[in-house]
């Protein structure tokens, strides 16, 4: 029963997500995810592979459909790598690991073990993220995130924040240029 109630606020935070991010075919969203903090416990302490499962099953529940890349943030102890279908990063240095419960963490085992052609990567560029239980994703984001609302600011018992991205904005209408210089 709490594993449907999880199930089902990670395809809400989603379906959220992409409405407000304006995702779209071949965007990548960031999940980073602590199955500890969303069963409750601190960070870290008590990771829960069938918690993970059911949150990755409900945010792939939208995101697939749409064409939409996760970007699974692992642990500390892979320095934050990201788990990521191949197709999403073809050009990419990939990286030799594969992530376990305890080094990697349980969510990013769970995507590896359903993506079709899973592949490590040292860092990515998402659009957008979702950040589940206090992870950081920060790092995986483009150079201007912007924090979101959901409708939803838990996963469980884990705080549930949220991000877009945009453009940077260089210049602007009081930018001066020198025709000159040109």
């Amino acid at each position: 029963m709490i594993l449907d109630e999880i199930r089902n606020q990670s395809a809400q935070a989603a379906n959220d997500l992409c409405e407000v991010a304006k995702l779209k075919k071949g965007d990548v969203v960031v999940i980073g995810c602590s199955s500890s903090e969303v069963c409750g416990h601190q960070v870290g302490s008590a990771s829960s592979p069938e918690t993970a499962e059911a949150i990755f099953e409900g945010l792939a529940s939208v995101f697939t459909p749409k064409g939409i890349y996760i970007a699974a943030q692992c642990c500390e102890h892979l320095n934050r790598a990201i788990i990521i279908e191949k197709a999403a990063v073809p050009f990419a240095e990939i990286v030799n690991v594969v992530p376990q419960p305890k080094a990697g963490g349980s969510f990013a085992t769970a995507a590896y073990a359903h993506f079709e052609n899973p592949v490590a990567v040292e860092e990515i560029r998402a659009d957008a993220g979702l950040d589940i239980g206090g992870t950081l994703i920060g790092m995986h984001l483009k150079k201007v995130a912007v924090p979101v609302r959901l409708s939803l600011n838990h996963v469980g018992g884990a705080i549930l924040l949220a991000a877009r991205t945009r453009p940077k904005f260089i210049g602007g209408i009081r930018a001066h240029y020198d025709d000159n210089l040109l």
